[in-house]
């Protein structure tokens, strides 16, 4: 099997996002006295998602651990969702059927965009396997508030690190639906971020995305 699947013909999903029901007209939208531009300024920093991508055991959550721990030294104000995390409150209700997969990704996107509004670069390291979800979580964001980081490293060797047992289980057909084994994986097409992990140490894959977010002017914005 190949590292993954690209999907250059189509932009679907084989699963139907379950649509939220109508807000009731008895809910309305409470605006705030502190402005999203307030926050901005007092943090200096251009909010954004940096939406780390890519197979399990690819390398997303270590290289999104050390982001953070640059951006911190930067006193940049970051906070990263991990998958496994997040499965641990927010999704514990969540299986990994296809079906979870996406409702899993559409609750992220909704955090993730709670935190662009409180003015954070907020990180988030998920397989997040379908093409059309990930572009429903940038959909969810303001222009540029949205970069996609495609961790891209081979199966093999993902399979080879296997840190938690993964694909020893999956090959084993003791887990189902696993990413890259019996269930799809739809690879970044355009992604802002393009990482290739096999011949990189961790410290220059950070740096990568630092050096990124630095020249698209994330990292500093000018006082009022």
């Amino acid at each position: 099997m190949t590292l993954v699947t690209s999907i250059k013909n189509s932009m679907t999903s084989p699963y139907v996002t379950k649509q939220n029901e109508s807000v009731s007209d008895d809910v309305v939208w409470h605006n705030s006295t502190v402005t999203h531009q307030d926050r901005v300024q007092q943090k200096q920093q251009k909010p954004v998602v940096l939406w780390f991508t890519g197979l399990s055991g690819s390398g997303k959550s270590t290289v999104a651990n050390a982001v953070e721990s640059k951006l911190l030294s930067l006193n940049k104000h970051s906070y990263l969702l991990d998958g496994d995390n997040v499965r641990h409150g927010l999704n514990k209700d969540l299986g990994f059927s296809d079906t979870d997969r996406v409702e899993n990704i559409r609750r992220i996107g909704e955090v993730a965009k709670l935190f662009v509004d409180a003015g954070s670069i907020v990180l988030t390291a998920f397989i997040s396997p379908f093409i059309v979800d990930r572009q429903q979580v940038r959909d969810l964001m303001d222009e540029g508030q949205f970069l996609e980081v495609f961790i891209d490293t081979p199966l093999e060797i993902c399979e080879q690190r296997d840190p938690k047992g993964l694909y020893k289980k999956a090959r084993a057909g003791e887990i189902k639906h696993f990413t890259g084994i019996d269930s799809e994986y739809q690879a970044p097409i355009n992604a802002e971020i393009h990482i290739e992990t096999a011949n990189k140490s961790v410290e220059e894959c950070a740096e990568q995305v630092v050096k990124q977010l630095a020249q698209r002017g994330y990292l500093h914005i000018a006082s009022k």
